[in-house]
């Protein structure tokens, strides 16, 4: 399977156009209102077309939480009204394939799982859980998906995964209020970056929040810095593991992280504080507090939306976005992405992929925001605002020239367990950033672990 694509100009368009586009476009009373240029015919389109599933019980498995798990919901309740199945959603713990292995072996696999990592997807398919696309599934996905998500869908050219969320993982989301009284402007490059940290810092607010309890944010920190000044070819490699982890290129990345991870003043309750703040929190401090927040600035992908939401900020005017700074030449290009898995040979499992694969599934998320697709068909006045018809645009605009999520494409024993592997090991650097040697050798030793079971 193809879990890396080709990087080209087009990948800077992302960066690009993020740049210009999302620096000052807020909500107004017509974002729901088509665009010039944009067309509704993709809405008016004919409904994809679904088997009548009278009384069919369906469950379906997600790490989603709060919004995230209660926007989902809303894309399940429309299949249920459309196919009369009754689908219940079930919550599950990470790693998600320890979570669905507990599940099999007790008898009472879901039908469908969300699994968001390509790793995941492969030992699904290796353990023989995953079930391939039926026929219906298959067509909506080659109808609506270009080949570069097709393939990351697929193992030994089967196709088994539904990439029905994306995620642009290359942005950092900064409190414009902040910025304004401290005279800061948008860094373009990781000089810039830091410069513009210790502006705001001098101002009085703390500029970088972290969320550090989440072991999967410092892996997107460092493949952001990684992808930029190594370059795609080394992010392949390392991905793959054919380069090790104690290769100079890791060594500089992480030494370049370390300049902001190594002053306590720039991170928002320091390495300690960070490490004992999760995710939702490290988006909402940023936010809230009027002009005295707990973090002016906040790294990750366009679902940090959905945490924002939760403040009383509005995005595009108290809360902005610029593209992740360029350590090396160009600005880095990471998505992620959820794809649905069938554990069930039903037809009631292989009508809702068919239904995740359609841009009628994809539209009831996008309006609610915090959500981009992959989906191509989908028209993009069904986002909330024009930061997220933005941000969706460059997605589509990019094609299958971006990088997927390093750790994600790794065994879920070394790039996607909490308390282990790469999680660990960048926690445990997050606190002791001068310990770059030693961080390389402990990452070196998980991943060869990992890659040789």
């Amino acid at each position: 399977m193809r879990t890396t694509l080709r990087m080209s100009r087009a990948a800077v368009v992302f960066a690009a156009i993020g740049a210009l586009a999302l620096a000052g476009c807020g909500d107004s009373e017509d974002d729901n209102k088509t665009k010039p240029g944009e067309s509704k015919g993709k809405e008016s389109a004919a409904a994809v077309q679904l088997p009548k599933l009278n009384g069919e019980k369906i469950q379906v498995a997600a790490v989603w939480t709060g919004p995230e798990q209660e926007n989902f919901t809303k894309v399940l309740k429309e299949f249920e009204k459309r196919t009369g199945a009754a689908v219940t959603f079930v919550p599950a713990q990470d790693p998600i394939v320890n979570f669905l292995g507990t599940k099999i072996a007790g008898g009472s696999p879901p039908d469908v799982a969300l699994l968001p990592q390509v790793g995941a997807l492969q030992q699904a398919v290796e353990r023989k859980w995953a079930k391939p696309l039926g026929p219906e599934a298959k067509a909506e996905l080659a109808k609506n998906f270009t080949q570069g998500w097709q393939d990351l869908g697929a193992v030994g050219g089967t196709p088994y995964g539904v990439y029905f969320k994306a995620a642009s993982k290359s942005l950092v989301w900064y409190n414009a209020k902040v910025f304004e009284n401290a005279g800061a402007s948008e860094p373009k490059t990781w000089k810039d970056f830091l410069s513009t940290a210790e502006t705001v810092s001098a101002s009085g607010v703390t500029p970088v929040s972290v969320g550090g309890a989440d072991g999967w944010t410092l892996t997107d920190w460092f493949e952001n810095v990684y992808l930029s000044q190594a370059g795609p070819e080394k992010y392949d490699q390392l991905a793959k593991h054919e380069i090790k982890w104690t290769d100079p290129s890791v060594k500089t990345a992480l030494t370049t992280l370390a300049e902001l991870f190594g002053k306590p003043n720039l991170i928002a309750g320091g390495a300690d504080g960070a490490l004992q703040t999760e995710f939702p929190a490290s988006v909402t401090q940023t936010f809230t507090g009027g002009d005295q927040p707990k973090g002016a600035m906040v790294f990750e992908g366009d679902f940090v939306a959905v945490n924002i939401a939760q403040t009383e900020a509005k995005i595009g005017t108290d809360a902005k976005v610029f593209p992740f700074p360029a350590v090396g030449a160009e600005s880095p290009v990471v998505t992620g992405g959820d794809a649905a898995v069938a554990l069930k040979d039903s037809k009631g499992a292989q009508a809702l992929l068919t239904f995740l694969a359609s841009p009628d599934a994809a539209k009831i998320w996008a309006a609610s925001g915090g959500f981009i697709s992959p989906n191509k068909s989908l028209d993009i006045s069904a986002y909330p605002n024009d930061v997220q018809r933005d941000i969706a645009k460059a997605l589509i605009a990019a094609g299958d020239d971006f990088r997927f999520d390093m750790s994600d494409q790794m065994p879920q024993s070394f790039g996607g367990t909490p308390g282990k592997g790469e999680w660990k090991a960048l926690q445990d650097f997050l606190k002791n950033p001068k310990d770059v040697a030693g961080t390389q050798q402990k990452l070196e030793a998980d991943a060869a672990k990992a890659y040789k079971s």
